[in-house]
């Protein structure tokens, strides 16, 4: 039903769209001199005329990206239907409006914004890149969360701010550096993510958003998540396996909230062990899963320096500052 529906508002919108590129108004921010750059991404090649003023994004990880390196878009997506944009995020996106979700985008209302260019990614809309492209220049990255710092550059690259987006992936960099040191080896301490979704739980590995931000602080991983996909399931009865010096745990959605009141108010969460000596700590799903992007993963380095040894070694550098904020 949803892929038929999805095809439909496709088919409908390009009329509009072709509609929308064709009739320029005067205060469109190119102009006939403006400097013309070809972006290569996901689907192919797109011409970029200037420097892109009427920004949409269509995931999480490019609304955090394009605030990273200074560009407030006017339209973006919600992760769900039941939320809005990224917690966070609400200082800086008081005034961007909300098109659709992420499942689907209202390309209707992005239509309606005028944009200059698009944002989003081939993982999650692929189907949607022939009418999106059609409404504004539009570029594609290949995959989401494990890729966000190459997400981030080709996102520099679209917005003309290559420079910009090589200075945050190096302060970003620095500080990953820094978090593991204030742990003394950090190699040595494993570091567990935990998600409870609708109906499953879920240890998130290596290829996904936090599992980077934990391996460029130097951080181990327990068993089950030294894996290279973004997440492996287990049931309520494994729960034993999501052990570690340090446990993180989050839910999604008001499914995943049920979930983990399940299982955290049940008799095996109090036996592992992280748990019963007090180092199991609730964090936000919207920062640690959703933010896939430099000012989630510079925030939830300060929310992991929060739970380091405390000593004069475990000190943050001299000069360390946080990405764009």
């Amino acid at each position: 039903m949803h892929g038929r529906r999805l095809r439909a508002t496709v088919v409908g919108l390009l009329a509009l769209a072709l509609a929308a590129c064709g009739s320029p108004t005067s205060n469109s921010p190119e102009s006939p001199t403006a400097a013309t750059r070809t972006v290569q991404h996901a689907m192919g090649t797109t011409e970029i005329i200037g420097t892109p003023q009427r920004v949409v994004v269509l995931d999480t990880g490019e609304l955090d990206s394009v605030l990273a390196l200074g560009v407030t878009p006017i339209g973006a997506v919600a992760a769900d239907a039941n939320g809005g944009l990224q917690s966070y995020l609400a200082d800086r996106t008081r005034d961007v409006q909300v098109v659709g979700t992420i499942g689907e985008p209202n390309l209707e209302a992005i239509a309606a914004l005028r944009p200059d260019l698009i944002l989003s990614n081939k993982a999650r809309h692929e189907a949607l890149y022939p009418a999106l492209s059609r409404i504004a220049p539009t570029v594609f990255a290949e995959k989401v969360g494990v890729a966000w710092r190459e997400n981030l550059e080709l996102a520099g690259t679209a917005l003309g701010r290559s420079e910009q987006a090589a200075r945050v992936l190096a302060d970003y960099r620095s500080k990953a550096t820094e978090t593991g040191r204030r742990f003394g080896d950090p190699a040595a301490v494993t570091v567990s993510m935990v998600r409870f979704n609708p109906g499953t739980v879920r240890l998130y590995g290596r290829g996904s958003f936090i599992g980077t931000v934990l391996a460029d602080a130097g951080f181990a991983r327990p068993p089950a998540q030294q894996v290279d996909k973004t997440f492996v399931e287990i049931s309520p009865e494994q729960i034993a396996q999501s052990d570690a010096d340090l446990l993180f745990y989050a839910a999604f959605g008001d499914g995943g909230r049920s979930g983990q009141e399940q299982v955290v108010g049940g008799p095996l969460w109090p036996k592992v062990p992280a748990v019963a000596a007090g180092r199991a700590h609730e964090v936000s799903d919207d920062l640690w899963y959703l933010g896939i992007g430099p000012i989630a993963a510079d925030l939830v380095l300060d929310e992991i320096a929060d739970h380091a040894p405390q000593s004069d070694q475990a000190k943050p550098a001299a000069g360390s500052a946080p990405i764009n904020q």
